[in-house]
């Protein structure tokens, strides 16, 4: 694997976490009673999206050790992947 292709995964994978975690545990302004004017009520009331970058970036890192090291090991080739996806 080459650094570029590790930098890409690393950002696919961090973005992947992102709008995976994104929608968990936010309470919208609806919920709150309180919508500010010009805004719709599904808007989120506090989004903490510092807390919510630390997460997304502590799963990715997670997700990247074992991914990477799966590719890197050989566990998984592209022969393999080649083998299984490849038509008829």
């Amino acid at each position: 694997m080459t650094i570029m292709s590790a930098i890409v995964l690393y950002a696919m994978l961090w973005f992947l976490t992102l709008f995976i975690v994104l929608p968990l545990r936010t309470r919208t302004q609806g919920e709150a009673g309180d919508v500010v004017p010009g805004t719709h009520s599904s808007a989120p009331e506090d989004a903490q999206m510092w807390k919510t970058a630390r997460i997304v970036t502590v799963w990715a890192t997670g997700a990247f050790v074992i991914i990477a090291g799966i590719i890197l090991s050989g566990v998984i080739t592209m022969d393999m992947i080649e083998s299984v996806t490849r038509p008829g």
